[in-house]
């Protein structure tokens, strides 16, 4: 694995706080091993609230909230914001890839990674390899 940021998913936060999800315990494999080679994680407050959301619907408040005081606690986690030129390069990719089932939020995490030069995604979702990038969770 080439040294640089990897993306942090929804679907990779999920499998690393929720015990019951299949890919947990690779999960949380995956995270060691890239802590050892010294990776910085990234997201955006897209994917948090995203994971947020799951884990109140699939969970409790009390585990969507201890998420939340996580990533704003961690010193290993680099939230970037959207913001207002993010989001119409994030529109931009969302009305040219029709043919997709890409949420808006799957975009925005395409766009980020692309202007951050981001290569490998904490997912397990297909989305990001029909994209271009290297899902680093197996299915």
């Amino acid at each position: 694995m080439a040294a640089g940021d990897v993306f942090m998913d929804s679907a990779g936060f999920l499998a690393l706080w929720d015990a019951r999800d299949e890919h947990h315990r690779a999960s949380g494999r995956l995270q060691e091993e890239l802590a050892r080679k010294r990776r910085r994680f990234v997201t955006s407050e897209y994917v948090v609230d995203e994971t947020i959301t799951v884990l109140l619907m699939r969970h409790s408040h009390a585990a969507a909230a201890d998420f939340l005081d996580t990533v704003e606690r961690s010193e290993v986690l680099r939230l970037e914001w959207i913001g207002p030129e993010r989001c119409y390069a994030t529109a931009a990719l969302f009305r040219r890839h029709a043919d997709k089932k890409w949420s808006f939020t799957d975009c925005v995490s395409f766009a980020l990674m692309r202007e951050l030069r981001i290569r490998d995604a904490f997912t397990t979702d297909h989305r990001f390899r029909q994209a271009g990038f290297v899902p680093l969770l197996k299915l």
